[in-house]
């Protein structure tokens, strides 16, 4: 017998978001390993507020949505705040009762440079690897180091002489512009738009773009994210922040990390020598710094395939971690996204490997 189309909504419901979510879903298992991790974090996330004062929303609900906006590569806070206050699942994971109201997606940029300053981007990272090694995903001897350009929010037309002051010109918001027979130099012009962005090209016949540089520390066993950068873009960051980064990596014994031809410089490469790395760089076929001392070992060409592997990272930040163009403006604020890109991409890697499954 047919039923009757009937729309009539129930006064009560007894079934909690936990219910409606499937036992099998693959959120349950990073939703595991996101609670361990903020858990983890406790002391820090309570020096970052008052004793006093009306109760905010706890910083764990606003990281739990963050990582929602990347996993399911929602474009804005207000469509995330609009998708919070009917979606089951995204309720479920970010911890809220089938009634409890969504707060207002300016909520986001308040809290956000709360985060920023005490680097929980960076904290969350660090609990999420403590993880990954206590389970034996990561390599403590092996890593490979990249980078790339990350599109700036700013327009070309926002690249003016330094102190020039805004057009008053009845042009409307979008002025056409000519560009052609003009030199524009970052020493000579900034973008009035995004200060910090920077003109850089990544190569000869690529039209050049106002961007930042992006960096990852990847180990090679897995292929999760150790560590991260982001800097002004210029010739010389990439080996920097390889630098940098290469530095911090625990411990004091000897460790290998492949990289590409950008990174065969013999200040470079002498500099990693000097910290005890070996340095498993692709070489040029002129004026190369590496030598038979690296070369003639077997695990030099296993470095040169796994390192390939890194792009893995950044197609998945830019591509479902939407960082192809960024939505945000300046250093500090696309360094903590980034950062963060990172470590959902290290959950989501980390699920498929397995871990987090049994909780």
């Amino acid at each position: 017998m047919r039923g009757d189309d009937l729309m009539e909504d129930g006064m009560w419901s007894y079934i909690s978001p936990e219910k409606r979510v499937p036992k099998d879903h693959p959120l349950r298992p990073i939703r595991h390993m996101v609670d361990q991790a903020l858990k983890s974090m406790w002391h820090e996330f309570a020096d970052m507020y008052s004793r006093t004062g009306r109760p905010s929303i706890p910083p764990e609900k606003i990281l739990r949505a963050l990582l929602l906006q990347v996993f399911y590569s929602i474009r804005s806070e207000r469509r995330l705040v609009e998708e919070l206050d009917y979606n089951l699942l995204y309720r479920w994971f970010v911890g809220l009762s089938m009634d409890e109201p969504i707060w207002d997606h300016s909520t986001f940029s308040k809290n956000r440079d709360r985060l920023i300053q005490s680097d929980t981007a960076t904290g969350f990272l660090r609990m999420i690897n403590t993880q990954a090694q206590a389970a034996g995903l990561l390599s403590s001897d092996h890593f490979s180091v990249d980078g790339t350009l990350i599109e700036a929010w700013a327009s070309q037309k926002s690249f003016k002489p330094k102190g020039t002051e805004p057009p008053s010109s009845p042009q409307g918001r979008n002025p056409e512009e000519n560009f052609r027979g003009q030199k524009r130099k970052n020493e000579t012009h900034a973008s009035t738009t995004d200060p910090d962005a920077r003109l850089f090209r990544k190569s000869e016949g690529t039209p050049a773009k106002l961007c930042y540089g992006g960096h990852v520390l990847m180990e090679n066993r897995n292929g999760l994210v150790i560590n991260t950068r982001v800097t002004l873009a210029t010739g010389t960051a990439e080996r920097e922040a390889a630098a940098e980064m290469i530095g911090e990596i625990p411990g004091n014994h000897r460790v290998t990390v492949g990289a590409d031809k950008a990174y065969d410089c013999r200040d470079f490469v002498e500099n990693l020598r000097n910290m005890n790395v070996t340095p498993h760089v692709a070489s040029k076929k002129k004026g190369t710094a590496i030598d038979s001392r690296t070369t003639q070992h077997d695990g030099y060409e296993i470095s040169l395939r796994v390192r390939k592997r890194i792009e893995e990272v950044f197609g998945w930040e830019k591509t479902v971690g939407m960082l192809r163009k960024l939505r945000h403006r300046g250093r500090e604020k696309v360094d903590w996204i980034f950062t963060f890109t990172a470590a959902a991409y290290n959950l989501v890697r980390m699920r498929n490997l397995g871990l987090g499954v049994s909780g």
